[in-house]
């Protein structure tokens, strides 16, 4: 078994590396990014700008939340609330398995395993701390960074329901960082509205 830092470090390594097989790109700062490593990256800047101390489970959901998501289309559901909430299921139990065998790979306890994989099933949130937590991240990398490019693409209804959704599944502190964002005046002019509403 690999030293505690060692088998954390192989861990982390095997994700990016899994998801840096995303054939999906993004340029951030100048650089070619595969998307999902880059998600990845940008979940754990704000996991340790949030939580100084995360716990180490934690820090490996966060890492792990996206494993190769490209790899199960929201396509290949019917395009409706009950096909996008299979989707999403379907994936957050992809993502979990997927996290479990690399766990189980580098050397990890099988009660690390399950509370890795608790987290990113989202288990008990609004109930458990870290797994609020981790949403808090979720949706301040969305507002951050994915945002403006969703609006976009959907008309104004629905973005700024997804707001007010978004809004709610974050904690008090999660709001106020989230108000500290810098928005281009279209984000803002629509998070305003939806706070509004």
């Amino acid at each position: 078994m690999l030293p505690d830092q060692e088998r954390f470090n192989a861990a982390i390594a095997r994700f990016d590396a899994l998801n840096s097989e995303d054939p999906h790109t993004e340029v951030y700062n100048g650089k070619m990014y595969p998307k999902e490593l880059l998600y990845a990256l940008r979940m754990t800047e704000w996991l340790l700008k949030v939580e100084p101390q995360p716990s180490e489970a934690l820090q490996l959901a966060i890492r792990s939340q996206h494993l190769r998501r490209w790899t199960i289309p929201r396509s290949e559901y019917p395009m409706d609330l009950a096909g996008y909430n299979k989707w999403r299921n379907t994936l957050r139990k992809f993502h979990a398995d997927l996290a479990g065998q690399v766990l189980q790979e580098v050397g990890y306890s099988a009660e690390t395993m399950d509370r890795v994989q608790f987290l990113i099933l989202k288990r008990q949130l609004k109930i458990d701390a870290e797994v609020q937590l981790l949403e808090d991240v979720v949706c301040l990398v969305f507002l951050e960074n994915y945002f403006l490019d969703f609006a976009r693409q959907h008309d104004e209804e629905k973005v700024i329901d997804i707001v007010q959704k978004t809004w709610r599944k974050m904690t008090p502190r999660g709001q106020e960082i989230a108000l500290t964002l810098p928005m281009l005046p279209e984000a803002a002019r629509l998070v305003t509205k939806a706070l509004a509403g």
